[in-house]
């Protein structure tokens, strides 16, 4: 019979804890019953700047999605606290009533943020107030980019004060100005970063930060946080106030250890745990990651957690009685603001008989700092240049001697070279710290087959993390494989099912004159096999490369493209009639309200695109409600150019300065329907002030002074943010016509599938985009307006169709994707 195990905790030590118990076969040991404050799997929280950055989204740093626990047998209670725990009966309490009883408990309750006491800091009802943020969580980040996103929408100061100049505090810095928010950083030690290095690093870190547009205060604590209404700013001790309409505090982690306390168990700084990882005096009680105090000591670092775990599953599944966990050397080596740092150890010598070797070049933010004591190095801190860390690493977690020639530990002068170095790196040598993934993992790897860097990365998660561990993780693999590495071709294709990059897929086509998807896979998939993962982004390719001598075949689409509306959850259709600019008559106002009541639409929703979304539609209603409306479609399914957002413009907005309306209306008459790897969002704002979010669009018009207009491309504001690039500044509205429509092609041209224009343009360069679509530098700039002009002269409204359906089954009832009621278990 199965033990019940229930682990208190789902964050990235318990999700830990439970892969390695299941690795050591736990799933046929225990019945696993989780509990997490958090509503969702299991997350890698070291990405949380990343998301904050917009470099990646919520779903790119889930370590375990939901459906993994059901995989797994694993009961989880997402978004529930644990609140008590009965020792002596071995039951949990959970805060929503849940009693489950165990015969194992591992409680992994982490850590959460420190607030120091400042004036101005809490509501009267005691809670934290709004406009002042930590840095921890999944839904911190969120509330933090919508926080961004709300004050650049309504004009306040955009200034940001962040309270802690170490290593988060420096990730949420520079996360919140990739929203074009001012920020400045306080910290109350003498230099940043004070924890992980000494005051010479610091004073070039502090370089590096500021040369990036970020404010530094350091030797200064925040007093209060002021203003009444709203944040106007914070108080500093001996300086001046500053002004922000944003705090974030990112003062240093507490263990969280409540559940622990008001349980009865021994805690101190943590709850203390023996060397097996067992809470004291508690037979069947295990604790793991930050909320543990072993030997005295308190880790808040991946690695440390990763090492506890694995310790932990052996004792819990009996598979390695004799396993001990003895603490952590820990080292830290990440990417700091876009700076390389890289620190372990002791910052500076503590004794006399220390050597203590430094170099320091402040022009290049390169600063490297190597304490060495009996000839073992004992301490390092490198910033700017982390070429020689993998060795560093190595010979400070093995204490291993070290060469004569102290210089050649900084530089590659006969020392260790980088292939030595990988050589010589044990197999526990720990390559990744984000997934706690070792030399000896990747070896393993590549010798069960892995051949590529790619594959095993995916075999192992090694450099699925933060990323900075990359470089190395390429070195173990080529060195495991005798230099034999395989390239993963499948990485440079265009879609999956055709072994070829986009340009050389273009040329085929052309050459063989290839005018429809299935003539595509007859010619160039192996074996001629149809791939319908491929399939859209073929059909979407041949439609921009051939317009209308492109055929049509109706399975390559998806559904949305299929009956030109967009499919929601349960099944029906959504239908957006256009209104370009945002404008309308009432004409249009009455005849979809009239729509609406006969076919008695359920929901009639405004769109953040300026349009009137009729939710609801029955798929074989969709017809009817077309011929009802007869107006065009407004685009809000497809990968393809969809909408033009507008403000009001100089002829009613005191401010505006260009007919933002009228330009509008005009782009989006002109590229209506257009097809693109991505779907395509634009917008033109009258003045500056920039009521249409230009800055945040694919493609984003502003007028300024002077009848002229700046174009901005490859901004975002949905799950990615960015601002866009300025691309170039124009006397008239024809200019602006013709470089979108340019640029459009180009990145239809040249994009990958599925790729936005916010990868896109920063992966290819402004600078070489302006000169191709400025400057003609390639020759090809009258070529890309008479593609552009082809696709334009073939546009068909979709919604003609209605009266003529292509295929028998177009419009036939779908069937409802409610889901059915489960079967009583008796």
């Amino acid at each position: 019979m199965k033990k019940r195990l229930v682990v208190i905790g789902n964050g990235m030590a318990g999700g830990r804890a439970v892969e390695e118990i299941l690795a050591r076969g736990g799933a046929d040991l225990f019945e696993i019953t989780m509990f997490g404050d958090e509503p969702y799997g299991n997350y890698n929280r070291i990405m949380l700047s990343h998301v904050l950055s917009g470099e990646e989204s919520d779903a790119d740093i889930f370590l375990n999605d939901l459906p993994w626990y059901q995989d797994n047998n694993i009961t989880l209670h997402a978004g529930v606290r644990v609140d008590r725990i009965d020792k002596f009966s071995r039951h949990v309490f959970a805060a929503d009533g849940r009693v489950v009883q165990y015969d194992y408990l591992i409680i992994a309750t982490g850590s959460r943020s420190f607030l120091p006491p400042m004036d101005g800091i809490y509501t009267p009802s005691g809670t934290v107030r709004h406009g002042v943020f930590t840095f921890r969580t999944m839904d911190d980040t969120r509330r933090m980019i919508q926080c961004a996103q709300h004050g650049l929408q309504h004009d306040q100061q955009g200034k940001v004060v962040v309270i802690g100049g170490g290593l988060l505090g420096l990730e949420a810095a520079r996360g919140l100005q990739a929203h074009g928010l001012d920020v400045a950083v306080v910290h109350s030690g003498s230099h940043l970063m004070s924890a992980q290095m000494g005051p010479d690093g610091g004073a070039i870190l502090r370089r590096s930060i500021e040369a990036l547009g970020i404010a530094v205060h350091t030797g200064s604590r925040t007093t209060a946080i002021l203003g009444s209404d709203r944040i106007t700013g914070v108080a500093l001790r001996d300086q001046p106030n500053l002004d922000c309409d944003m705090v974030v505090v990112t003062a240093g982690i507490r263990p969280n250890v409540d559940v622990a306390v008001v349980s009865g168990l021994a805690v101190e700084r943590g709850i203390v745990v023996d060397d097996h990882l067992r809470v004291m005096d508690e037979e069947e009680i295990f604790a793991v990651g930050e909320c543990v105090q072993h030997r005295g000591e308190v880790y808040g670092l991946v690695a440390p957690l990763w090492e506890q775990a694995a310790v932990l599953a052996d004792h819990v599944t009996g598979v390695d009685r004799s396993s001990i966990y003895l603490g952590s050397r820990t080292a830290t080596k990440l990417k700091v603001a876009g700076v390389d740092v890289a620190s372990m150890g002791l910052h500076g010598p503590e004794r006399d008989s220390d050597e203590h070797i430094v170099f320091s070049e402040p022009s290049r933010g390169v600063y490297k700092s190597i304490v060495i004591r009996d000839n073992k190095m004992v301490g390092a801190t490198l910033l700017g240049d982390s070429r020689k860390v993998a060795y560093l690493t190595q010979a400070f977690d093995q204490g291993r001697p070290l060469p004569q020639e102290r210089l050649s530990l900084m530089f590659d002068l006969g020392s260790p070279g980088e292939e030595e170095s990988v050589a010589e790196l044990a197999d526990s040598a720990q390559v990744c710290n984000c997934n706690g993934v070792s030399k000896g993992a990747l070896v393993s790897a590549v010798h069960g087959g892995c051949t590529s860097v790619s594959a095993a990365m995916d075999a192992t998660r090694a450099g699925k993390g933060c990323g900075s561990c990359k470089l190395m993780v390429t070195q173990v693999v080529e060195w495991a494989s005798g230099g034999a590495v395989e390239e993963d071709p499948a990485a440079t294709y265009y879609v999956p099912g055709i072994p070829l990059d986009k340009a050389s897929l273009m040329a085929e086509i052309r050459a063989r004159g290839l005018r429809s998807v299935s003539e595509v896979f007859a010619a160039l998939a192996p074996g001629s096999a149809e791939d319908a993962k491929s399939k859209m982004g073929l059909a979407s390719l041949m439609k921009m490369m051939l317009a209308g001598d492109y055929v049509d075949e109706r399975d390559a689409r998806f559904i949305n493209d299929r009956v030109h509306a967009n499919i929601q959850r349960d099944g029906t259709f959504s239908v957006i009639p256009q209104m370009k600019g945002g404008v309308t008559s009432v004409q249009q106002l009455r005849r979809i309200a009239d729509v609406a009541e006969k076919h008695k639409i359920p929901l009639i929703k405004l769109t953040g695109g300026q349009r009137i979304d009729l939710l609801g539609v029955p798929k074989e209603e969709l017809p009817q409600v077309w011929a009802d409306l007869d107006m065009p479609s407004g685009y809000a399914y497809g990968k393809s150019f969809r909408t033009v957002k507008t403000c009001v413009g100089k002829d009613y907005c005191r401010f505006g300065t260009g007919d933002s309306t009228g330009l509008g209306i005009g782009l989006e008459s002109r590229f209506q329907g257009i097809e693109a790897p991505a779907k395509l969002k634009l917008a033109v704002s009258g003045c500056p002030r920039n009521c249409a979010e230009s800055l945040v669009k694919d493609v984003g018009v502003v007028a300024v002074e002077g009848g002229r207009w700046e174009i901005y491309i490859g901004g975002a504001a949905g799950a990615h943010i960015r601002k866009g690039d300025l691309l170039a500044t124009v006397d008239t509205s024809e200019e602006v016509t013709l470089l979108t429509g340019r640029f459009m092609q180009y990145y239809r041209e040249n994009a990958n599938w599925l790729e936005r224009t916010y990868a896109f343009v920063p992966r290819v360069g402004i600078e070489h985009i302006r000169s191709v679509i400025l400057d003609d530098s390639e020759g090809i700039a009258a070529r890309l307006d008479a593609s552009m002009q082809t696709s334009v002269d073939s546009y068909v409204d979709p919604w003609s169709e209605r009266d003529d359906p292509l295929t028998p089954g177009q419009f036939r009832t779908s069937l409802p994707l409610t889901v059915l009621p489960q079967v009583p278990v008796r």
